[in-house]
């Protein structure tokens, strides 16, 4: 019986080295990502006051509502993360939240830029969509107990 057991081991590693690594490369990822969110906070203050002096606000706010809806993506992707190291899975939702944050984002730069109608319905419908597949995940999570 052992030699079948062997004979099918698919993995160099066994279990605990695996989850050590994987943890490793994902507490990695959090922390360039903590110093990308560092670094784009301080490129926000830099850019405030950049623009203040120059007096040139309405440029100075589309690059301000840009990059802090980037740092919300990036927050939004720490937030799955943490989740993948406590629980060992990712939870759909959480990959929503980031899309739907990112996507918001993509309509909000819109506002700033020379834009087609069709992008707009098009990223109105995506935002929409993302909703709806939200509040389904949610609905029918193995989490909730009022679901079906």
């Amino acid at each position: 019986m052992e030699n079948k057991v062997n004979r099918f081991k698919l993995f160099i590693f066994d279990n605990q080295w695996h989850s050590s690594i994987i943890s490793l490369l994902v507490g990695l990822l959090m922390i360039s990502i903590y110093f990308w969110v560092f670094v784009g906070f301080i490129l926000i203050l830099k850019n405030l006051y950049h623009f203040w002096l120059l007096d040139s606000w309405s440029h100075g706010a589309e690059t301000m509502i840009k990059d802090v809806v980037i740092i919300l993506a990036l927050l939004e992707l720490i937030r799955v993360f943490q989740s993948y190291l406590l629980i060992g899975r990712v939870k759909v939702t959480l990959i929503l939240d980031v899309v739907l944050v990112i996507m918001i984002g993509e309509l909000v730069s819109l506002w700033y830029r020379d834009y087609n109608i069709n992008q707009v319905f098009l990223g109105v419908f995506m935002v929409s969509a993302l909703i709806a597949l939200r509040m389904i995940t949610i609905k029918f999570s193995p989490n909730n107990e009022h679901g079906f």
